[in-house]
């Protein structure tokens, strides 16, 4: 039986999770990062990106809009600015974000509006991805 860790995802809305946890699987900045008991202790910013955890032998999905993470060998804690699960994702309201940014992406802008603009689009089309990948 695999060792658990405590594991926290808080949201800005909510908790989106509390309790314990075999594997952990984030999107970190400089890619994929899998984290189970008795990890190293880590604190890193969390992209736009797909985060998976496994309770009880079942791989459960989520889109991350961006935070932090601190590891700790016994337990780790999610800062996310916003974290849904595949079935919570307005598919139309998620491919309207997206087409909005891409119209913004081909108008002129300040180098701050470009990088919050290509922000935008990047959670839009994570949003996008994780809904359509994991929601049936």
């Amino acid at each position: 039986m695999p060792r658990k860790f405590h594991l926290e995802i808080i949201a800005t809305d909510r908790i989106f999770y509390k309790g314990d946890c075999e594997h952990l699987v984030i999107t970190a900045i400089d890619g994929l990062v899998g984290i189970m008991a008795g990890h190293e202790p880590v604190v890193t910013t969390l992209p736009a990106g797909e985060l998976k955890y496994m309770v009880d032998g079942k791989w459960h999905y989520a889109a991350i809009s961006g935070g932090f993470i601190q590891v700790m060998p016994e337990s780790s804690i999610i800062l996310a600015d916003n974290c849904e699960l595949p079935e919570e994702i307005d598919i139309k309201r998620a491919e309207e974000a997206r087409e909005r940014a891409q119209e913004r992406l081909r108008q002129k802008q300040s180098i701050k509006e470009y990088y919050q603009t290509q922000a935008a689009l990047n959670r839009a089309m994570n949003r996008l991805k994780v809904s359509q990948k994991h929601f049936k």
